[in-house]
């Protein structure tokens, strides 16, 4: 079992992993959708975890056809899902205040790399309340290519001035963990969907249910 110690650094996702945004999404997702005349499955929905917007939108126009509107439907989903954080906001995940203070006391550096734009990221973790805690964020503005490619992680572990084998990478999606694998980063896969590809658990080197777990395990 691999422990805390081992890291020189510890690379965390945003999405679905600190922060509670992909539920946020989809909601929005389905708001927009639903006023397009469109009803697409939750295993759709969930098919979208973790990939960057271009990625989703690919797959709006793969599932859809050449003719889905998709300036409209990132209008609508952009409004609506400004309209439900205003009023419930974006809650943090459980366990990450945690984690986040043994980080700090034991002096292991840690950043966030995401998917998201940067001015995406920004806008979450200051809804969340949490936009002062990273010191470092990496988003794919920042890279040529998102996850599932490493670039995003390969540029965490440059900024870090860590080796990327020595960074603990911790996912909750099929992309990112792909991304961690391919960057040659330890990662532990922490699922935001009941629906787990057998490809993602063999590929990460760890996995639990909640960062709690993974806290417990790599502290013990």
């Amino acid at each position: 079992m691999h422990k805390l110690a081992d890291f020189a650094a510890v690379i965390f996702d945003m999405d679905g992993l600190v922060l509670d945004t992909e539920s946020t999404y989809i909601v929005a997702w389905k708001q927009a959708a639903s006023v397009m005349g469109y009803d697409f499955s939750g295993d759709f929905w969930r098919s979208l975890s973790g990939l960057h917007y271009q990625d989703v939108e690919l797959k709006l126009i793969d599932y859809c056809g050449a003719e889905f509107d998709l300036q409209s439907f990132n209008r609508l989903s952009g409004d609506c899902w400004r309209d439900h954080v205003n009023v419930h906001g974006i809650n943090i995940k459980h366990g990450f205040s945690g984690l986040l203070e043994v980080l700090i006391r034991q002096k292991i550096p840690y950043c966030l790399a995401t998917n998201s734009r940067a001015v995406n990221a920004l806008e979450c973790l200051e809804l969340a309340g949490i936009k002062e805690v990273f010191p470092i964020v990496i988003s794919r503005d920042h890279v040529q290519q998102g996850k599932p490619e490493p670039d995003i992680f390969l540029k965490a572990a440059e900024v870090l001035q860590v080796d990327i084998s020595r960074c603990l990478v911790i996912e909750d999606s099929h992309a990112g963990i792909v991304a961690a694998f391919r960057a040659g980063a330890v990662s532990a896969f922490i699922p935001s969907t009941a629906q787990v590809d057998p490809l993602t658990v063999e590929l990460c080197d760890l996995m639990m249910e909640d960062l709690v777990q993974l806290m417990n395990a790599i502290c013990a």
